[in-house]
């Protein structure tokens, strides 16, 4: 034979050696149930992961990784998205965001009305005055710096967040009860303009809370319009959840329409039992809203109560101001009256989760700051009130001035059919509305609800495993790449070649929550693994004490 034929030969051989050697990945997730988020039916494969990124899924013969888990038994899924996380106090108190992480919760979405930045100087000298039981110094003044200031700390989930209307307006306006002028209202467009560059996700609102109670719908059109801009999002706690729900939900999809902006209901619900027969209305006008051409989605948490303060019960025209000139008014025996009287006064004009829970035996109270109080913790407002001797309106005013907050509580409003027929929506995805604790330390001085530690968990055990209301692979699908589409966030969401590598697996024959109202620091079952940017953050249901989390950007970041 020839010399080059031979070189010839040898060549073509050790191309098909090379091409018969295994594939090796950092990490090798074997013989999964694979639901990638799209919707689809499940298979069994293989996820292969390289450094921060997936590399490649499904069948992957004998490919071979430094670290290798067999998946046989559990689901691998996208890491799940928390539409509606209040862990900004909790990840700087501990990193580890426990209760979220222990049931697969990837990403942290905060900034419903109020967020952590813009702030001046004045509201950072007030927020560090009406810290709780987490205390920490305030050291950014943006929404980004807040946001690099947590990842810089180290935390293990990444996290992401819409700008709040409240918070502009408290830069701005203040606490008072007015429009903003023409400036003001300049300033708080060139701070959405800020926020969005840096990175933000769009505006939210919380509009049935002082001071957000006082803008006008218009005001929110305006803000949005600059969000608009950079393809954002505008998200909100509407101004009704009961009596005026349709016509709340009006304004949003008005708000929607006119800034040209899509559109996310916070926590949707039909408050209060005369409210929830209004479903289906609800559910036509989203429909009718969304085949006109605009966005509009939803997100819940799968429990049959809700949880706020006692401001949520007080008329907003008496917490004009801000705290300290709500708790003096409420020390007047006149202004108290007139409260009284107001709380227990049927009206359109405000929102009163004390009547729309019907009976202070449906209010049960679990956050309160002063240590004085904390022995009430997990009582009613009917029991707080019976041991007083005054009446439940005249109480909640009481605890309000004593404990120097808003007193954390619980309202049971909503009914279990709704909760059911909500997640079967199509546009329908899932917050927590809460912190991710820990059971340990500084988090036990105060009670939570339990949607704290289980909202997800729930809803694959109990809502999908034993009640079938949907599928497995819609389930995932709305905890993973509809919001993630919903929220225009690029590379996160699903299981595919060069996204992120935000992965869970769970045993779906067990996964549970385990939170009670009467015992809720109790962390949910199931979960086995959970990797954040390729990193392994909880490994056989135990925390790694790795941090690999980082800030997710919106549609209109601009690098610098």
């Amino acid at each position: 034979m020839k010399p080059t034929k031979l070189f010839t030969l040898l060549i073509i051989l050790l191309f098909f050696a090379s091409c018969s050697q295994p594939q090796h990945f950092d990490i090798l997730i074997k013989n999964g149930q694979i639901v990638d988020g799209s919707g689809k039916p499940s298979y069994t494969g293989d996820v292969g992961i390289n450094a921060d990124t997936i590399a490649a899924i499904g069948d992957l013969g004998d490919a071979t990784g430094t670290q290798e888990i067999d998946a046989s038994g559990l689901v691998v899924a996208p890491g799940f998205i928390n539409m509606l996380s209040w862990a900004t106090e909790s990840l700087i108190e501990d990193g580890r965001s426990m209760a979220d992480i222990k049931q697969g919760v990837t990403l942290e979405v905060f900034g419903e009305g109020w967020s952590m930045g813009p702030l001046n100087e004045a509201m950072k000298k007030e927020e560090q005055e009406s810290q709780g039981d987490i205390k920490f110094d305030i050291e950014w003044n943006t929404l980004n710096e807040y946001l690099e200031y947590l990842t810089n700390k180290g935390i293990s989930p990444n996290v992401a967040s819409f700008v709040g209307a409240t918070t502009l307006r408290i830069n701005t306006v203040g606490f008072e009860d007015r429009a903003p002028t023409p400036q003001e209202l300049d300033s708080m467009k060139l701070m959405v303009k800020q926020a969005m560059e840096e990175g933000a996700l769009g505006v939210g609102s919380s509009l049935i809370y002082a001071p957000a109670f006082y803008s006008t719908t218009e005001e929110l059109i305006e803000l949005c319009k600059v969000a608009s801009e950079y393809d954002g999002m505008y998200i909100s706690h509407m101004r009704s959840e009961g009596s005026r729900l349709l016509e709340s939900l009006d304004e949003l999809i008005r708000i929607a329409d006119e800034a040209d902006i899509r559109a996310e209901i916070y926590h949707l619900k039909q408050s209060g039992k005369e409210n929830w027969h209004k479903f289906d209305d609800v559910v036509a006008k989203v429909d009718s809203a969304n085949a006109a051409g605009l966005h509009i989605t939803a997100d819940m948490y799968n429990y049959v109560a809700g949880a706020t303060g006692l401001d949520a019960s007080m008329p907003p025209w008496v917490q004009e101001g801000g705290y300290d000139k709500w708790a003096e008014r409420l020390q007047d025996p006149e202004i108290r009256k007139k409260v009284k009287e107001e709380m227990t006064t049927p009206t359109d004009e405000w929102e009163s989760l004390m009547q729309a829970a019907g009976d202070p035996s449906k209010i049960l109270l679990v956050g309160f700051k002063a240590d004085s109080l904390k022995y009430l913790t997990g009582k009613t407002l009917k029991e707080v009130a019976e041991m007083r001797g005054t009446s439940p309106e005249e109480t909640a005013m009481d605890l309000v001035v004593q404990d120097g907050s808003r007193v954390g509580t619980i309202y049971f409003l909503m009914s279990e059919e709704n909760v059911k027929k909500q997640i079967a929506l199509p546009w329908m995805s899932f917050g927590s509305d809460a912190g991710s604790p820990a059971t340990e330390g500084v988090f036990l001085k105060s009670s939570t609800h339990p949607r704290t530690y289980g909202n997800v968990a729930r809803l694959l055990g109990k809502y999908v495993r034993e009640e079938n209301v949907i599928p497995l692979e819609s389930a995932i699908h709305k905890l993973t790449q509809l919001p993630a589409t919903n929220l225009k966030i690029k590379k996160r969401g699903s299981l595919a070649e060069g996204n992120y590598a935000d992965v869970v697996l769970f045993n779906h024959e067990t996964i549970i929550d385990k939170a009670t109202f009467e015992a809720p620091h109790q962390y949910s079952e199931g979960v086995q693994h959970v990797f954040v940017n390729g990193t392994q953050v909880l490994k056989d249901g135990e925390h790694t004490g790795n941090m690999p989390g980082r800030v997710v950007h919106g549609p209109g970041y601009i690098k610098k």
